[in-house]
């Protein structure tokens, strides 16, 4: 079972940096906090509010999660202040850890140290790129390098590790955007999230967009280079936890162009599943009856949208003798075959 994650927002602080795809207020959800991070106090009450919710205990732990900003680049009282407002639920065995986001440049021992003093386990870096022609067209202030330090120093002192990419940046191409993916899977983080740029207003983004000198990858171009990505990480069995950006409406009033959709990682799921279908169906041999088993929780998505993938499998001739199965037992997104006899 999931945990429940217990979201607290610090917007845009401890970033110096306006990389060029930020709007960091609508991207966190935060829009209209006025870019202030809350109290000890309104940590404490958040917390609360989350713990009093109906149907808490049927969750697998419970974690607390500072979202946006990057947050060990606060000033060092201020990470202490807000981490231990959580302690207290730690002590009491109610809270069972932290996860923080950050940027690659802000990773070293010392901070790692404090980290660990306040029970954070989990440390998610904007890796965004490693090409190093792209993190400088989008203004990421670090390198290539550093993100690969980064990593590494984490896995090295026993911190679960997430790594967020995006493709489709200015300078991005299909190659450097799989040579991303290669390259961040070599480093075994845990866990990756991916997501296609978008145009939001009041980004650089825009600016470029508004001047003809940045196309955005189209949603068709954006759904099949996601679906090559995640290919990548299965391979090398690195569990990919989101595709496309959190769905909200301030992100929807905020979207100037680019490849949103409010389902974006079900399409890349779905484009994923057909494939998958696709290449196993043809394998077979003549007239041998098949059983496919699919995640029950991924049957929309194999269906496809109107059940577009069915439509296209039938039409290929690759579903007759084939009986589908939808089980609740299977690990999502993956197919399993059955050869049943005659």
């Amino acid at each position: 079972m999931t945990p429940l994650v217990i979201p607290i927002f610090i917007a845009h602080q401890g970033c110096p940096h306006r990389c060029i795809f930020c709007d960091q207020f609508t991207i966190s959800g935060s829009a209209g906090s006025g870019g202030l991070s809350p109290s000890r106090l309104e940590v404490s009450r958040i917390i609360e509010l989350w713990l009093d919710r109906p149907g808490r205990q049927r969750k697998s732990g419970v974690q607390v999660a500072f979202y946006g900003g990057s947050f060990t680049g606060l000033h060092r009282r201020r990470q202490e202040e807000l981490l231990d407002a959580v302690q207290p639920y730690i002590r009491e065995g109610r809270v069972d850890s932290v996860r923080i986001s950050t940027r690659p440049d802000y990773i070293d021992p010392a901070v790692l140290s404090l980290l660990r003093e306040y029970s954070v386990n989990i440390v998610e870096l904007g890796i965004q790129s490693l090409d190093q022609e792209v993190l400088e067209l989008s203004r990421r202030g670090h390198t290539a390098q550093q993100a690969e330090e980064a990593i590494s120093l984490l896995r090295q002192k026993g911190f679960t590790v997430g790594a967020q990419v995006m493709c489709g940046l200015p300078g991005d191409t299909t190659a450097k955007a799989m040579q991303t993916a290669e390259k961040v899977a070599a480093l075994t983080p845990d866990f990756v999230r991916i997501y296609p740029a978008l145009v939001l207003r009041e980004s650089g983004l825009e600016s470029m967009f508004r001047r003809g000198t940045y196309r955005p990858l189209s949603l068709f171009r954006a759904v099949a280079l996601c679906s090559r990505m995640k290919i990548v990480f299965d391979r090398h069995r690195i569990r990919v936890v989101r595709m496309g950006l959190q769905p909200s409406r301030e992100l929807e009033e905020k979207v100037v162009a680019g490849p949103y959709h409010p389902a974006f990682g079900e399409l890349v799921l779905s484009r994923h599943l057909f494939k998958q279908a696709r290449k196993v169906l043809r394998r077979r041999e003549p007239e041998q009856k098949l059983r496919l088993g699919i995640a029950a929780a991924d049957e929309s998505a194999f269906r496809g949208r109107n059940n577009g993938s069915m439509k296209k499998l039938a039409g290929l001739g690759l579903l007759n003798g084939v009986e589908l199965v939808f089980d609740r037992k299977q690990q999502r997104g993956q197919l399993q075959t059955v050869t049943l006899s005659s």
